[in-house]
């Protein structure tokens, strides 16, 4: 995947447009909750600056109507963020497609939430063309909304003089195309989840990429299923067993395999007080409910970690925020923790899972992309990126 890089392009005294993702979580009177985003956007900020450019950078937050501005939906809060964190002012323009944008050499401003601007959503072509006559250089640095071809991650590429992907959009490309177009096998990759139909089009994907496809949670129980084990009252979806079949089939037809557990962890309730079992999966009873996978199975899982050459994480294998359901969710971030494989890891749960079990230094890459890293691991075309390697070609 070849595309251009901000560290590739002049900007000395050039007039740049950065597309970041500062969509963080507030609380009701405007205290950001977490930073993270806002964090993760600082790189590209700084190096604009340190290249002697005059710097615009604008997000989304919320999901505000266009022409309309609320008090919850802008940028005001994030505006004073990023100058505590940068040690400098940073100014919030508002109207700027309109009114154009002041801003020299050396300083940054920040513009105005970029969906309140009529157009932006269904990416107009008209809203596009004059958002890219503000600048010479425009940076996508906004992986997460990779995956929608709005004005400001899609036309304002297709028309800037430039257009650039970021170091944090540049880092998430470099190690998903890793993970996937040349990947050391064995691949292995961990879906978890509530439901199959949620990543149904994932499972099918990576069921023609990777060795071995780890499935968890209610995924798991459908599998189950579709194998012939009880599952009591377990989370499934009993309608869907023709395809988990079909994924296996795909699987086998390859030489690679949808390992099954063979012992779980089940409880009458779904709850914080519940008593946990250990059973093995032909021995469910009717009244229990999956939780976990078993000591069993989690030693199993353990060694394909252990043994694999990349691995992708998407999901916790149990209910892990209830501690006596966290065991086999556990023992997995520890053989990943020490596998010698490249793993990438993504999604708001694995994250979680990841924070939880301090293993973040010891994971190749954190995605912080959400529904971008979704539909990547589905084989889609995302559009932002599309437009991005596009332009390096013409």
């Amino acid at each position: 995947m070849k595309f251009l890089r901000m560290s590739d392009v002049d900007l000395k005294g050039k007039r740049v447009f950065i597309r970041a993702d500062l969509n963080v979580p507030q609380n009701d009177v405007g205290v950001i909750m977490d930073d993270t985003r806002i964090k993760a956007s600082i790189p590209a900020i700084e190096y604009a600056l340190s290249q002697g450019a005059a710097v615009m950078v604008t997000s989304h937050l919320g999901r505000p109507v266009e022409g309309e501005l609320n008090a919850e939906e802008t940028l005001g809060p994030i505006a004073l963020r990023i100058a505590d964190l940068l040690g400098r002012k940073v100014s919030l323009i508002s109207n700027w497609v309109e009114n154009g944008v002041k801003v020299n050499p050396g300083e940054v401003v920040l513009l105005e939430n970029c969906r309140i601007n009529i157009g932006e959503k269904k990416n107009d072509d008209g809203l596009a063309k004059k958002m890219a006559a503000l600048c010479d250089v425009y940076v996508n640095d906004a992986f997460g909304t990779a995956h929608r071809a709005e004005a400001t991650t899609y036309g304002l590429a297709q028309y800037a003089p430039i257009a650039c992907a970021g170091p944090l959009m540049a880092a998430e490309l470099d190690a998903l195309t890793h993970a996937f177009q040349s990947p050391k096998r064995p691949l292995v990759a961990i879906v978890a989840g509530s439901k199959v139909s949620t990543k149904l089009t994932i499972l099918k994907s990576l069921a023609e990429k990777v060795d071995q496809l780890i499935v968890g949670g209610g995924i798991a129980n459908t599998f189950m299923l579709a194998k012939g084990l009880p599952i009591g009252k377990s989370l499934a979806e009993p309608d869907l067993l023709d395809e988990a079949r079909e994924i296996m089939e795909i699987m086998a037809r390859r030489g690679a395999e949808v390992p099954i557990p063979t012992d779980v962890i089940v409880a009458n309730e779904f709850s914080s007080h519940a008593r946990a079992n250990k059973v093995m999966a032909e021995e469910v009873q009717s009244d229990d409910m999956i939780l976990d996978i078993g000591p069993r199975t989690a030693a199993k899982l353990a060694m394909i970690i252990s043994n694999a050459g990349t691995i992708v994480w998407n999901g916790p294998v149990g209910v892990f925020e209830i501690e006596q359901f966290g065991g086999g969710t556990k023992m997995l971030a520890a053989a990943i923790a020490h596998s010698p494989a490249f793993t990438v890891g993504g999604g708001g749960d694995t994250l979680a899972a990841i924070s939880k079990y301090q293993i973040a230094n010891q994971i190749d890459y954190i995605s912080t992309g959400g529904g971008a890293f979704l539909e990547f691991l589905e084989g889609k075309t995302l559009p932002a990126v599309d437009i991005l390697v596009k332009r390096a070609t013409q």
